[in-house]
This record gives structure tokens, sequence and C-alpha cells, in this order.
């Protein structure tokens, strides 16, 4: 329970339950009408009663606090059943509807009181009542010397007998308005309990759908970025190489406008493979053609034609990885190439390491040249660590003493990759 919940002193009716309500209390006026009307003829308590006047206003007084009993039941269920005590005192004649009256405002304490610690001393408090009642009335008629009155003699006398049927007849009544309050008020919290617990799944499943979605353009768009910049950077040396030799070398300019025609076709072949992994909707590729960590070697060449002297050392026995490791391990060293092209300057070398440990497998991407980066880093760092982050290991991105940056991905290969 809330504390909002807890702050209320009632649980929320609805309005169709309101209105049953008003409908309970002139249904039982009326029956408490005809059975005052009924039991007069009828003479049950002979010339003692009280005139049929009197009976109307206890029929009254005894149902029509009952159209409010869900928004006050605990002033309800007093109300009922003091006019209930003292209608029985006068002797007013019915009998019938005021056991119903009571028992359905004992009842709605229980099931509709929010405070337990209020419903249990308001109902406790009637049922005290009650029996001091039945114990007093009891004194009273043991006391009378009519002549009609139940015979008192022996041991287990017909006048004890028949006020034990009133106490036991009471205790049921009473035991039975109080479980039965008790068991609605708790299945009224099961079941706000699961509605809530159901807005909660529900809620749940729209931000895991939103999230699922974000991941997926997250994955959509890191893709692109590492296939597209890496060979439009490729393409935009050998274009301004082009352009520089244009006139002098037209031999050395037409190398590299094939240079970046190659780089065109490499890129529109990675596009195409890319986006029929896409539409396969699953994380394996859909042929042979996904990048895997044999595929540096061309990696590196790929790197050397464009003006980047690169070397690759393998340190330890090669091993199969994961797809998932293989594909995000070439694409950081991928993207670590492209930002030395980009922003290491003229004259810069880079080196690229693969060491295969017993549980760890480590690729490093050391370039020499400028050390600063721009003053608004791109999305190929963060493209990086995602990548990283993605099968459980840790980026480290930071200048070299000696000029340059080195860039290590250190990846778990036995631990499972965290979601």
């Amino acid at each position: 329970m809330s504390a909002t919940d807890s702050a209320r002193p009632v649980r929320e009716a609805t309005r169709a339950e309101h209105r049953a309500d008003l409908w309970l209390a002139a249904g039982l006026f009326v029956a408490a009408v005809l059975s005052v009307a009924l039991n007069s003829v009828a003479g049950i308590f002979g010339a003692d009663a009280p005139g049929v006047e009197w009976g109307l206003v206890y029929a009254f007084a005894l149902t029509a606090p009952l159209a409010v009993r869900r928004r006050y039941p605990s002033l309800v269920a007093i109300t009922v059943a003091v006019t209930f005590f003292l209608g029985m005192t006068a002797r007013v004649p019915e009998v019938y509807v005021g056991n119903i009256a009571i028992f359905v405002s004992f009842y709605t304490v229980g099931a509709w009181l929010t405070d337990r610690r209020q419903a249990t001393l308001v109902r406790v408090g009637i049922i005290v009542g009650m029996f001091v009642w039945l114990t007093v009335n009891t004194f009273r008629a043991a006391l009378d010397p009519a002549d009609d009155a139940l015979s008192q003699a022996g041991l287990f006398s017909p006048f004890a007998a028949y006020m034990l049927i009133q106490f036991l007849v009471n205790a049921a009544f009473f035991g039975g308005a109080y479980y039965m309050g008790d068991r609605a008020f708790a299945a009224a919290e099961q079941r706000a309990a699961l509605e809530e617990r159901t807005r909660e799944l529900e809620q749940e499943r729209e931000v895991t759908a939103a999230q699922a979605v974000a991941l997926d353009r997250v994955r959509i768009a890191r893709e692109l970025h590492d296939v597209v910049a890496h060979h439009v950077s490729a393409m935009g040396v050998q274009a301004g190489a082009a352009r520089a030799v244009l006139d002098h070398d037209p031999v050395a300019a037409r190398a590299a406008l094939e240079g970046v025609e190659e780089s065109a076709r490499g890129a529109l072949n990675e596009l195409r493979h890319l986006l029929e992994t896409l539409r396969t909707g699953d994380a394996e590729p859909v042929d042979g053609s996904t990048v895997t960590l044999a595929a540096l070697d061309h990696l590196v060449a790929h790197s050397q034609d464009h003006g980047l002297p690169t070397s690759l050392t393998t340190v330890g026995e090669p091993r199969p990885l994961s797809t998932l490791i293989e594909v995000n391990l070439y694409r950081i060293a991928q993207e670590a190439l492209t930002n030395v092209r980009r922003h290491a300057g003229p004259g810069a070398t880079a080196d690229v390491r693969v060491r295969y440990g017993p549980e760890t497998v480590e690729l490093e991407v050391a370039n020499t040249g400028r050390t600063t980066l721009p003053p608004r880093p791109g999305l190929g760092i963060v493209g990086m660590r995602e990548r990283a982050a993605a099968i459980g290991g840790d980026l480290t991105v930071a200048p070299r003493g000696r000029g340059g940056f080195l860039v290590r991905a250190e990846v778990p290969t036995s631990a499972a990759v965290p979601a």
C-alpha cells in the first residue's frame, strides 16, 4: 500500500458501488417498514411495544446510514449498532431487518476501512457492547417474575438453554461478519496490488520496446559510421592526392583516382552486406562476408595504400573467437586507423597489435603524430566504447608521451557478455 493509499480513511468506491448502497438502504427501509407493520399486527412484543410511528423512526434510523456505509464505515456501524440496541431495548416490533443492517455495517468496517487498527477497535467495541447488552438483558429476564417466562428450574433449565443459544448465535453472527470483512479487504488489497503490478509491467514493456528501438538505432548508426567514415576518409585522402599531382603527374593522379574508385566499391559492398544483415533481423551475418580479425591484414594493407604506413603484429596463438567479438574488434581497429588518417597529420605511422592471452584478447592501435583531439569529439570514440562494452571489454583511448595516441581494447573470451 502506498503512502497516498494509507492517508485515505477508506478504500475508493466507484459511483456504481455508491448507487448500490443507496438502493440497499432504500430496499432495507421498505423491508423494515413491512416488518414493523407485520410484527405489530402479530403482536410479537405484546402490549409493551411502542406505537407504529416509533417503528417507522426506528426503521429509518436503522437503514438510512447504510446509504453512505462505504464513505463512513465506522460512523455507520456505530450508529446502526446503537440504534439496534435502543430499538431492541424499547421492544420495537422489528427483529429481522435490524440483524441484516447490523451485519452489513459490521462487515463494511472490515472490508472498507483502510486504518486496520481503527477497524479492529470499532468492531471489538461493537461486539463487547452487544454481549454486555445481552448479559444485562439476561439478568433482567432472570429476575422477571412474569408467568409466561421460561422455566428456570433445574441445572440446565429451558431459560438457560435459550440464553445460551442467544450467545452462541451472536458469537457466530459477529464472528462470521468479522472474518468475511477481513477476507474482503485482503482480497481487495491483492486485487489492487495485481492491478498495480499489471500497470508496472505494461510500462516496463513499453520502456523495453522503446529501449530496443533505441538500441537498434544506435547499432545501425554505429555500423554506418564505421563503414562510411573508413572508406570516405580514404577517398578524401586519395582525392586530395590526385588533385595535388593532377597537373604534373597524371599517372599518380590516375592511381589515386583508382584508389578512390576502389574505396567507393568497398563502401558500397559493405553497406550492401550491412543492409542484408539488418533485413534478416538476426545478429549473425547472412553469409561469410562479415569481417573478422583474420581480415586485419587487408585493413592494414588498405591503410598503407591510402598513405598511412601501418604494421600488424600478432602475439600469442590465434584461436577462434565468437563472431561478435571478432567483428567489434575489427571495427575498433578500423575506426582507430580512420582517426589516425584524419587527425594525426602528415608523416604519422600506425602499429596494430593483437595479443591472445589465456582468457582475454587484446587489440592495440598505436600511432605517431599529433596528440591533440578536435575540439568536439566525434562519434568514433563513442562507437568504439559501445563496441567494447557490447562484448564485455574495456577501452582505453589516451595520448602517448612520445606523441600520437594509443587505443587499447581488452576483451574476455570466456566470460559471459553483459546485457
